[in-house]
């Protein structure tokens, strides 16, 4: 039976959507990507949320998309009864605006509106395709706090399991940071294991992975000119990918992934690289037996190391932070500034 969100898929453009109070808000954020499908759900606190209960699992939707050109049923099951789960927890938690989003794959598909049509009959939810440059921009307010204003400017990247986004930005203060330029490359976690004939990649072919990265972003850095900046010590970088907060984990010797340990972290490159190429060296079975990997991404983090290695390659600007956040949390941000407006013009009104 379908299920009934108030606001569910309903993008917010504006402060006066009806019956939206900042205090009784609850909002709830949904990222469907080519492997994972996330969900955010929060209260408004002051200027920023208070996360209240959260939903994550490997849904692997984009899985066999680069062969067929199609979401394969068993790909599309295992996602529905994901997102089956979200929209539970979405009533359990009263959630009175709310934003699913899908990306990569579902860009990518043939059959994507068949997809989008089943997910609705069977969860009330409806997902928005996003493009490339809505998700970077989402991303980068996602992980603005992470961000040092003291620094002009900052590469901010996101190793996807069906793409990777990059973005240049020059830093100002929060509200006035400005996208100079940004790229998605068709290459992510899940599309790279699958072009490469599964996740044990020998050096040379993870070698061959990041000298194809370094040939994709060649003419973004040509035209932006950011290894210059970079050499002049004006540059910082955030990575927001399960690939940096897995690597993050595994520096910290965690005994289970634990987000609040991981996420605002500073890496330096030799160790990430390291990190990196130890896994490489590793059985699938070894790198399975890592606490912040498992079995289900087992096979899937080799190529978001080689990605990340390619990235640190071209543009040497020394460490990374890390950013366990990212597209959920950009878009509550754009809720919660939307609800408080409403609020503000909803106390103006009665004022007067």
């Amino acid at each position: 039976m379908a299920r009934s969100h108030l606001g569910e898929g309903k993008r917010l453009n504006g402060p006066f959507d009806e019956g939206r109070n900042c205090p009784e808000a609850v909002l709830a954020a949904v990222d469907l990507g080519t492997n994972n499908c996330r969900m955010l759900v929060a209260r408004p606190q002051e200027q920023d949320f208070s996360v209240v209960d959260s939903f994550s699992r490997i849904t692997r939707l984009g899985e066999g998309l680069s062969a067929s050109g199609l979401l394969s049923k068993a790909a599309m099951d295992r996602t529905v009864e994901a997102l089956k789960c979200c929209a539970d927890k979405m009533d359990k938690c009263g959630v009175t605006v709310s934003r699913q989003v899908a990306t990569e794959a579902c860009r990518r598909a043939e059959n994507c509106g068949e997809f989008v049509d089943r997910v609705h009959d069977e969860t009330g939810i409806t997902l928005e395709i996003i493009s490339a440059d809505e998700e970077a921009g989402l991303a980068l307010k996602g992980c603005s706090s992470l961000i040092d204003p003291g620094v002009p400017y900052a590469v901010i990247f996101d190793i996807g399991g069906g793409s990777t986004e990059v973005l240049f930005v020059r830093v100002g203060d929060v509200k006035s940071m400005e996208i100079l330029g940004c790229i998605s490359m068709p290459l992510g976690v899940l599309t790279v294991a699958e072009d490469c004939g599964g996740g044990d990649l020998c050096e040379r072919t993870y070698e061959e992975v990041a000298i194809r990265v370094g040939r994709l972003l060649g003419p973004f850095e040509q035209q932006h000119g950011i290894r210059a900046r970079v050499l002049a010590g004006e540059t910082q970088m955030i990575g927001t990918s399960g690939t940096v907060t897995t690597l993050g984990g595994i520096h910290l010797e965690l005994p289970r992934y634990d987000r609040t340990a991981v996420d605002g972290i500073t890496l330096d490159f030799e160790t990430l690289i390291g990190h990196s190429r130890s896994l490489c060296h590793m059985s699938l079975q070894q790198r399975a037996a890592e606490p912040c990997i498992g079995w289900q991404r087992a096979d899937l983090v080799l190529g978001g190391c080689a990605i990340l290695e390619a990235i640190c390659r071209l543009w040497p600007v020394g460490q990374l932070r890390v950013a366990d956040r990212g597209l959920r949390e950009g878009m509550l941000m754009d809720m919660l500034h939307a609800t408080s407006y409403q609020a503000s013009v909803t106390s103006s009104v009665s004022v007067g």
